[in-house]
């Protein structure tokens, strides 16, 4: 049977697509999950009919970076990263990343995805690194699971760290992999889960964590492997790490991944506010794509991401919440916000300031294009049916309604949405999760954090 749903008379679409259209007062059809019509007083027989009067409806947004099993350590003032480097952090966070197990890694990550899509999030990427002698290796299949009983449309980066401590990484030898064990398991995860056609719910993408905490063999191998297969590649990258790959390579992390092939239009990586100009137009050149992170740079004190040089230099850009450990939320809009504030700060002064619309078609479109889903990150026919609503009819948006395209990230619209839309269907609305009991859900994953995560949380003052 078909699953018909028509949006009716919504008051405003942004579309993001090529030529930024707005369409108002207009219907959306959808079938199986497609996009097939849009226009006004389209026919409504057999569909499910939802009021769009009093929304703007808007693609909905696409999350590049992120660490779901970091959920449950947030609100963590004993291991404060602004007080620290990021290397430093990462030493005193692995010991306790090093207790999780798969129950944990199945709570706290559908305590990111409902946060996501609570806030118009549709799509997203989750670089899962954490491997435990706790968890063995069942991470993914247990976000699988998560994303399934939520409805997100998820990208699994099957992540990993190989060299131990004795070489200088900061991983515990409780979360250490193998090269071979790391790419058995990557084999094992696309042959089951991995869906290449348009539209599909789940990929795997192959992510060694970072290019200090693993050899270099298996950065190497993990190229061929991904190629092999064809399938996405991603890391961390400049943020942080190139004094340390300078020391031990004697090259910068961009140059080294440039020698060994982990560039191209497959690879994205993460954060890149340490590149140097010129590594803009590099990335440029390979078609390799940056994931903004911007509360991890904020809380950080890091270098705010030059967007309008890597813009003029035609970088392939995407947003990302990063790891709760870094950001204390998954709220994507509010990403969205804060990076348009950042950018504001950064570049009026420097000329040319990307607006609050060009940073939604960054979480939108550049999402999508990162991702390789041509079928995502706009709306327009024959495109998935993956968006939110926002109700525009409260008091505080009195006054705004004039601007619909630059509404979420200079009016700061962060809370959550009125509805979200996945593949045509109804994920989440007016406050609930239709198919899910949400108070059941947080109830069991506190306890599991109380049990399992708790009791090693580092003592201190939380001053």
């Amino acid at each position: 049977m078909e699953n018909l749903v028509l949006i009716r008379n919504a008051k405003a679409i942004v579309t993001c697509d090529a030529t930024d259209r707005i369409l108002h007062d207009t219907d959306i059809k959808i079938e199986d999950g497609k996009i097939t019509d849009m226009g006004r007083n389209l026919v409504s027989d057999g569909c499910e009919v939802i009021d769009g009067s009093h929304a703007f409806v808007y693609p909905g947004l696409i999350n590049t970076h992120h660490h779901f099993f970091q959920t449950f350590v947030r609100n963590l003032m004993t291991v404060d990263y602004p007080n620290m480097l990021v290397v430093e952090w990462l030493d005193n966070i692995y010991r306790i990343f090093k207790e999780i197990d798969s129950d944990v890694i199945y709570y706290s990550s559908l305590t990111a995805m409902a946060d996501l899509i609570k806030h118009g999030c549709t799509c997203a990427f989750d670089h899962q690194y954490c491997y435990t002698r706790k968890t063995g290796v069942q991470p993914v299949d247990r976000q699988m699971e998560a994303a399934n009983l939520l409805g997100l449309r998820y990208h699994a980066g099957r992540g990993c760290n190989t060299l131990p401590r004795s070489k200088g990484s900061t991983i515990p030898d409780e979360m250490l992999e193998t090269t071979d064990g790391f790419l058995t398991d990557c084999d094992r995860l696309i042959s089951t889960y991995h869906d290449p056609k348009p539209f599909g719910m789940t990929r795997i993408v192959v992510a060694p964590c970072q290019p200090i905490n693993s050899y270099d063999h298996t950065f190497i191998e993990s190229v061929a492997f991904a190629r092999e297969k064809h399938v996405h590649l991603h890391t961390h990258l400049g943020e942080g790490e190139n004094p340390i790959m300078v020391d031990r390579y004697g090259k910068r992390t961009l140059h080294w991944c440039e020698d060994i092939g982990f560039v191209g239009p497959d690879v994205w990586f993460a954060h890149g506010w340490e590149l140097a100009p010129e590594e803009h137009a590099s990335l440029a050149a390979h078609g390799s794509g940056i994931s903004h992170c911007p509360a991890p740079a904020t809380l950080g004190g890091f270098p705010i991401l030059d967007i309008p040089s890597m813009l003029r230099k035609g970088v392939g850009l995407s947003l990302g919440c990063d790891g709760s450990a870094t950001n204390d939320s998954s709220n994507l809009l509010d990403s969205l916000r804060m990076a348009y504030v950042m950018q504001a700060f950064h570049s009026k002064s420097r000329n040319g300031a990307p607006s609050p619309y060009e940073l939604l078609k960054i979480a939108t479109m550049g999402g999508a294009r990162t991702l390789g889903r041509e079928e995502l990150g706009s709306l327009e026919l024959g495109k998935a049916a993956d968006l939110f609503l926002i109700d525009v009819e409260k008091l505080e948006l009195c006054g705004t309604l004039h601007d619909p395209r630059n509404l979420l990230a200079r009016v700061g619209v962060s809370g959550p949405v009125d509805l979200t839309m996945i593949a045509g269907k109804v994920v989440w609305s007016h406050g609930q999760f239709p198919h899910v009991d949400e108070h059941l859900l947080a109830k069991e994953g506190n306890r599991i954090c109380t049990e399992r995560m708790a009791p090693h949380f580092p003592m201190g003052s939380i001053v």
